[in-house]
């Protein structure tokens, strides 16, 4: 895949960059590697007060570098600037609260005792280069939310971001730059997919995370797993959106459209799957169907758009595949299913909603990466937690009850990392974000994401 800034919204090149060759990559994996021993024992107030200036910088360019998202990537301007200022904000969360996190711990006088030692520590030390996999279609936030955490923990970082962002993966590496971050702390490698193994392998790369595609995190599980090197991954998603009778369904139904149609449909967060009982599905389906059909299609840029172009020709031919399927398979096509008219360049797609889903629909069990939503009606709350759970991914879910047992009954018994109730998925730095089953493994944000790439070291002491 060539490395390239693409519009989605004209299919026009705009920009081609050269991979690096194996000298580039070897002088970058040099610089990372004398960078971390110099870096990570550089106090914590001098790392906060870097991340600090980055997060000043990032403010500063907020408009700069969501019109360049927008223009590789298609997200909306307006969502566009909202992440950037997302990233401020953990940036700056970390900056104060990182020292803090990161503590020596002092295990229980009782076991200090009993193990003989004077006094027992248990204290967090950074491991060193970690080479992070990030994904396009936040291409910003995926990226600042491991380099903000990895960095105040003394890491450094070596960002392979998606070949169709590179503009945002070397404003990245500028960014730090600027912020007075000594070389080789953050470096963006521009390479193909092929270049990642070899990199990975390499001694002086203490760990890897990626946030991406079930094939891709099989493929760095496996080569780190190799080279026993500890790994974070985030996967896909086709998170469920249930809906129960004591819901508040004005409430529920205008989530539901943001949840689904958020960075144009292309998030692993999104609600994707919509479990409605019964007693309200008629009412929610008419109001559902009718938001989706009224959102405005079209120039990402422009500010009144609601859904942009999905990221590339393939991203829509995938959706497309899936749609078709279903509606060859018996799915209700209750709006959408097309591409949209009078929109000839760039790779839209309607607002889609199908009903009547069954099991043999691929898209009953695979991701739907665009804004096609599938609606499910179940008879009581037993069927709509077992139709979440028939799902490969793991990774958030939604519930919309007032029922105080039904919530204590689906934060029992959905598996997914995250269980949000009367509300959208949305992550936030100070809580554990991250899946289970084919979701992936390991935390991002908050202490745990902080610890993830740390030597957890025991320090005893003789008396």
């Amino acid at each position: 895949m060539p490395i390239a800034t693409v519009n989605p919204a004209t299919g026009e090149t705009l920009k081609t960059y050269d991979a690096l060759g194996g000298e580039e990559i070897e002088a970058r994996l040099a610089r990372a590697h004398a960078a971390f021993h110099v870096f990570r024992t550089t106090p914590f107030a001098a790392r906060s007060e870097l991340l600090r200036d980055a997060a000043e910088l990032l403010e500063a360019d907020q408009d700069d570098i969501a019109r360049t998202m927008t223009l590789e990537m298609g997200k909306t301007l307006k969502s566009a600037r909202a992440e950037a200022a997302k990233c401020v904000k953990a940036m700056r969360w970390y900056a104060e609260h990182a020292e803090e996190l990161l503590a020596d711990e002092h295990p229980r006088a009782h076991d200090v005792a009993d193990s003989g030692a004077a006094d027992t520590v248990v204290r967090y030390r950074p491991l060193g280069p970690v080479l992070a996999v990030m994904p396009w279609n936040f291409p910003l936030w995926q990226v600042v939310r491991f380099a903000a955490p990895a960095l105040m923990a003394g890491n450094v970082g070596l960002l392979k971001h998606a070949s169709n962002v590179p503009q945002t993966a070397l404003y990245l590496e500028d960014l730090f730059r600027r912020a007075g971050y000594p070389d080789g702390c953050f470096q963006t490698l521009l390479v193909g997919s092929d270049a990642v193994a070899d990199i990975l392998r390499d001694p002086r790369v203490a760990a890897a995370t990626l946030t991406g595609s079930e094939p891709a995190g099989r493929s760095v599980a496996s080569i780190a797993g190799d080279v026993i090197k500890k790994t974070v991954l985030e996967l896909g998603g086709s998170d469920p959106y249930l809906v129960l009778p004591s819901a508040d369904l004005d409430k529920a139904v205008a989530t539901a459209v943001t949840a689904r149609v958020q960075n144009n449909g292309q998030s692993c967060i999104a609600a994707k799957r919509f479990i409605v009982h019964t007693d309200v599905y008629d009412a929610f389906a008419a109001r559902f169907v009718q938001a989706m059909s009224a959102l405005a299609v079209g120039d990402p840029m422009e500010e009144s758009t609601d859904v942009g172009p999905l990221s590339s020709e393939q991203g829509r031919r995938s959706l497309e595949e899936l749609v078709d399927d279903a509606r060859g398979r018996g799915a209700t096509v209750l709006c959408g299913g097309d591409r949209p008219e009078g929109l000839t360049a760039g790779w839209y797609y309607e607002p889609t909603v199908l009903a009547d889903i069954t099991p043999e629909m691929r898209i009953h069990h695979e991701e739907a990466f665009g804004p096609v939503a599938t609606l499910y009606r179940v008879e009581d709350l037993d069927e709509a937690v077992k139709t979440a759970n028939d799902t490969p991914f793991g990774l958030s879910s939604n519930v919309w009850t007032r029922d105080e047992a039904e919530k204590e009954h689906c934060a029992r018994d959905l598996e997914a990392g995250g269980v949000y109730f009367n509300g959208m998925t949305a992550s936030h730095p100070g809580f554990p974000f991250g899946g289970a089953k084919r979701s992936g493994y390991g935390r991002e944000l908050s202490a745990h994401g902080i610890k993830e790439f740390c030597n957890a070291t025991t320090l005893w002491y003789g008396k």
